[in-house]
């Protein structure tokens, strides 16, 4: 679970990436998901897109694809979405820490 600070920094970083998972009128595919979890593995953070003709919500893709790879979203605006999976053998973003609560 992200906290607001690091949804925060996740955000910023995630504007200068490239769109990598296009979601169509094809809708939800295995081979989506595994092209999203292969790109998380390889990049931690990446985004994608719903196109018009898919015909369902963006917010539902990212929250299907989240479940389907670990993942979480981190951001959907539009028909954009970002989603985060921190690789447990090759970190390569470091999120700022969480505080602890009292």
């Amino acid at each position: 679970m992200l906290t607001s600070k690091q949804r925060a920094f996740l955000r910023s970083l995630a504007t200068d990436i490239d769109t990598i998972v296009m979601v169509g009128k094809g809708g939800m595919s295995s081979q989506i998901v595994k092209q999203a979890d292969d790109a998380l593995t390889a990049r931690e953070l990446i985004k994608g897109k719903v196109l018009e003709t898919a015909g369902v919500s963006s917010r539902e893709i990212a929250e299907l694809l989240a479940s389907e790879t670990a993942s979480d979203v981190v951001q959907v605006i539009g028909s954009k979405f970002v989603l985060y999976r921190r690789n447990v053998k090759e970190p390569k973003i470091e999120l700022p820490k969480a505080r602890k609560r009292r």
